[in-house]
């Protein structure tokens, strides 16, 4: 059915003679076939946001509902591409249009010429239903494409086939309970803004290692959780994210660039095809899907495209695997929805933002999770969700912020003094935090050491009681404290310059691995103690300070990554005899 346009304000299209179109649906719109969404219904008028650019649009133009919400096509061709807002492969649209996107462009998610190596893995006679595995499809060196029979479907494998076949090739054919039959391809197509089904939720119990030592040991995240970066700008959010995209040790990254400035995205996807993945040794794109929606792009694919990628990690997730979902920045997505809500005369909430912006971050963050996928085989998959907030003039109270910190259990607050200082990740470890200790606590008894959350427990009492002495130093400077308070400083400065502060162009540095963390953090603690040991026996503090030893533990991380185990065995000895000289001294004394 159709109706005609009746008034357009920039995205924002109210259209006529609809009656019959459902909430959700996609439209197409005048002669140029502009792509659009219903966003509310009032009788047979509808509003209408449009994708792509309206200009030249007006009143009469006709208005062509499809019937279907706005979704996405999810099979093999989905890894190594990279897609706009709405999923539409870039590099197709520049091979048909240029380097610019031109209006109307219809250009499917998958491509329909490719053919794929499909390997049975039922046979006929099998019953099957929605979420098992009916065959594989090796789409990349490290990714390995299981075909799964969609949600809802169920029935007894008539037909299977091995071979060459496109996506919308059958490949196999079911008969149902009732007798009819169904044929099934290598692709799904699933709504966007419904989350796909999974049998059951678990809580997550493994962190997600990142090699970022400020993340791993002090703030960590689980598999299947979610996580916020907050930031002003120059923080160095971006290169975070880029940080856990590469070394993150998930089976597949999910990169959203959402609003943010063209110049960082085109280092993205600049960058990512010369990454080496260090877990596989293969190029960083063959576990990766790009969505590119850029600050100059039309505002409201801004919106579409966090559940454009959030449903293809839920489908890699269905397949057992662990995905990571990183979105750049919610913030920019936030705003989309400010300017549809203004747009449609909406009630405003706080700042402008609709009263809705909460409701809308959860439902986001909530399609993250440890799930037992569907299917009679078990598999467990899990998605992790993490977006950056660019809060103005690195504001944290504004509402994108606050309504992200009720909602995410890791909050990692970016601090532009640190940043300024070069002190990189410049997260402040003051205002940060993790929901996941307690439950990520026997992983990390189990598989690194007992003393790993001991440690970090020190460090934090540490670096809180350097907050509050630094108070009295502005005061009566650092000679007027006791030699405790002192050393007290010095292992502040050490865990601070040591430990957290990292440099991502350094190759042996960018990444630390969970036992070299613990290793590294343990070190700096046996130096406090037993430097606690020699001021109670009357040494002297200053000599403490200037051992050959503690030098040594400040070029420790970098240290090569074969050798980093013996070395800081040895350096620990070496540290821990020179201390002993020195307390040896003062009981002398």
């Amino acid at each position: 059915m159709s109706g005609r346009v009746v008034k357009v304000s920039g995205p924002l299209v109210v259209a006529e003679g609809l009656a019959d179109a459902n909430m959700a649906d996609v439209v197409r719109i005048g002669e140029q076939r502009l792509i659009g969404e219903i966003l509310n219904m009032n009788g047979d008028s509808a509003s209408i946001q449009v994708y792509e650019e309206t200009s030249g649009l007006g009143p009469g133009a006709e208005v062509e509902t499809t019937g279907a919400p706005l979704s996405v096509e999810l099979g093999p061709g989905l890894i190594e591409s990279i897609y706009d807002g709405i999923q539409r492969p870039l590099d197709k649209i520049m091979a048909i249009a240029g380097s610019t996107i031109t209006r109307g462009i219809e250009v499917p998610g998958l491509d329909r010429e490719k053919q794929w190596d499909f390997v049975p893995t039922a046979q006929v006679g099998h019953k099957v239903s929605g979420g098992d595995v009916i065959g594989t499809v090796q789409e990349t060196a490290v990714v390995l494409h299981r075909i799964m029979v969609p949600p809802g479907v169920s029935g007894t494998v008539k037909e299977i086939r091995r071979g060459l076949f496109t996506v919308t090739d059958t490949v196999a054919v079911l008969t149902k309970d009732d007798g009819t039959e169904v044929e099934l391809t290598m692709m799904q197509k699933w709504p966007v803004r419904i989350s796909r089904p999974y049998v059951q939720k678990y809580n997550p119990v493994k962190p997600l290692s990142s090699g970022q030592r400020i993340i791993d040991t002090m703030f960590p995240l689980a598999k299947g959780g979610t996580a916020a970066v907050p930031g002003p700008f120059g923080s160095g959010k971006t290169v975070i994210q880029h940080q856990l995209a590469k070394w993150s040790d998930v089976d597949i990254v999910v990169y959203i660039g959402c609003g943010e400035r063209g110049n960082e995205m085109t280092d993205v996807l600049m960058e990512f095809p010369e990454l080496i993945d260090p877990h596989t040794g293969e190029p960083l794109m063959k576990r990766t899907v790009l969505i590119a929606n850029t600050s100059d792009m039309p505002v409201a694919a801004r919106e579409a495209s966090i559940y454009t990628g959030i449903t293809i990690a839920e489908y890699f997730r269905d397949m057992g695997y662990d995905v990571a979902v990183i979105a750049d920045s919610t913030s920019r997505w936030a705003e989309a929805l400010r300017e549809m809500s203004g747009r449609l005369e909406e009630m405003p909430g706080e700042e402008g933002y609709p009263a809705y912006l909460s409701s809308r971050l959860a439902q986001f963050y909530e399609r993250a999770g440890v799930v037992r996928c569907l299917g009679t085989e078990e598999r467990r998959g899990s998605v992790t969700a993490i977006g950056a907030v660019s809060p103005p003039g690195g504001d944290t109270s504004e509402p994108v912020s606050q309504a992200t910190m009720r909602i995410v259990k890791v909050f990692w607050g970016l601090d532009s003094s640190l940043a300024y200082q070069r002190h990189f990740p410049a997260i402040n470890w003051l205002t940060s935090y993790s929901l996941y200790l307690d439950t990520l606590k026997p992983w990390y008894d189990q598989n690194v050491s007992p003393d790993f959350m001991r440690n970090r427990d020190w460090a934090m009492a540490v670096l809180q009681e350097e907050s509050s002495l630094n108070e009295i130093v502005k005061l009566v400077g650092q000679d007027a404290l006791s030699p405790e308070d002192r050393l007290t400083l010095e292992a502040a400065k050490m865990i601070r310059e040591d430990f957290l502060q990292q440099n991502s162009f350094v190759d042996i540095d960018n990444y630390s691995e969970g036992q070299r963390q613990h290793l590294l953090l343990q070190m700096i603690r046996r130096y406090y103690d037993l430097s606690s040991d020699a001021l109670s026996a009357g040494a002297d503090v200053s000599q403490l300070f200037h051992i050959p030893a503690r030098a040594r533990i400040g070029r420790a991380k970098s240290v090569p990554n074969d050798e980093y185990v013996e070395t800081y065995g040895r350096l620990e000895q070496e540290m821990a005899d020179e201390i002993e000289i020195i307390r040896k001294q003062g009981g002398d004394d």
